[in-house]
């Protein structure tokens, strides 16, 4: 089913327009994690405020234009032990090293027989939010042809980063020794995150767990991110929707204007640079109302399992995607706060 709702007008809420669709796929993974309110620590009163995203301008766009349009896996990661910045090519060297010798056990790693896995390290100092935060920590897969190999362009295989973005309550009881960096993306094949993620745990002591996205954690992602201004391209405001005790598989998709989902919010927020799960609930029960008028189907009955926006989409299954540099830094401080609340 697929139409266009018409304009009306909600309760405090003005225009909002907006087109939905249903379509059958695969079923979605168990949500867990936490921003702001939910699981993983006692739950917070409903007045309590979060600052909202802001823009961080275009810092070291080169630095980090690479990162943008690409889906990445979310991981947490426990504290590393020894870890030092200083010593970046000597782990791409040893990284490189347990690659070629899981190599020789089998094929899960296989390339191709004439060719090489060549392993770099490096910093990204921009992607951080505080002085105190640890300098991002990329570290990448490329292969070259081992026949020709001072003519043969390297093909970037598998990423993988480490970061913290504001982590301020962990660092506070980490000892001396440990360095946080308690959110890791990757992208690329997952055999190379179990080489990776099986090297760094046996050198540093550290633990990978996967860090999916609780639906109400998407609906704080929804409102943060419609409520940020974004310069140019505005893409609409999409969430998908699972329907639970079906035979198959059902997806609602609904699809918002951008200029309609932002004036619903500007109505919805109370105070400026801030936002509250009172908000939050509203926000989405305008939605909810909205949609409902149309298509008579209660959302509210449904598992919110995607957002998409303007500034990113995010996935339960713990899946990214940034589209833009000016919000970077935000969109990773929210993601770190759900690495932190996993360890912790």
């Amino acid at each position: 089913m697929e139409s266009e709702a018409a304009a009306r007008t909600l309760p405090s809420a003005g225009r909002l327009s907006g087109a939905a669709r249903l379509s059958r796929g695969p079923l979605f993974g168990r949500p867990r994690g936490r921003l702001g309110p939910g699981s993983g620590l006692p739950p917070p009163p409903c007045q309590l405020t979060v600052p909202l995203l802001r823009s961080q301008g275009d810092a070291a766009p080169r630095d980090t234009a690479f990162l943008l349009r690409k889906q990445w896996a979310l991981y947490s990661v426990t504290p590393l032990y020894k870890f030092s910045s200083a010593e970046l090519r000597e782990y791409a060297r040893l990284l490189g090293a347990f690659v070629a010798a899981e190599r020789r056990k089998g094929a899960a790693v296989q390339v191709g027989a004439d060719a090489d896995i060549r392993v770099t390290f490096s910093s990204l100092p921009a992607l951080r939010g505080s002085g105190r935060d640890q300098a991002a920590v990329l570290v990448q897969l490329s292969s070259r042809s081992s026949v020709s190999q001072k003519s043969s362009e390297e093909k970037l295989m598998w990423s993988g980063w480490f970061c913290c973005v504001s982590g301020d309550d962990l660092l506070e009881n980490v000892p001396e020794d440990f360095t946080c960096l308690p959110l890791f993306l990757a992208n690329g094949a997952e055999s190379y995150v179990a080489i990776v993620g099986s090297w760094f745990q046996k050198t540093f002591d550290c633990r990978f767990r996967r860090l999916a996205i609780s639906p109400l954690n998407l609906t704080w992602m929804a409102a943060m991110w419609t409520g940020c201004k974004v310069e140019k391209n505005a893409s609409a405001t999409e969430l998908v929707f699972s329907v639970p005790c079906l035979p198959q598989p059902l997806d609602i998709s609904y699809a918002i204007h951008p200029e309609d989902a932002k004036a619903l919010w500007d109505t919805v927020q109370k105070t400026p640079g801030e936002i509250t799960q009172e908000e939050v609930d509203l926000f989405m029960d305008c939605l909810y109302s909205h949609f409902h008028r149309h298509f008579k189907i209660h959302l509210s009955a449904t598992k919110l399992v995607k957002v998409s926006t303007a500034i990113a989409s995010a996935h339960c299954d713990g899946i990214i995607k940034f589209l833009q540099s000016q919000h970077l830094i935000g969109v990773l401080m929210l993601l770190t706060e759900l690495a932190i609340s996993q360890i912790q």
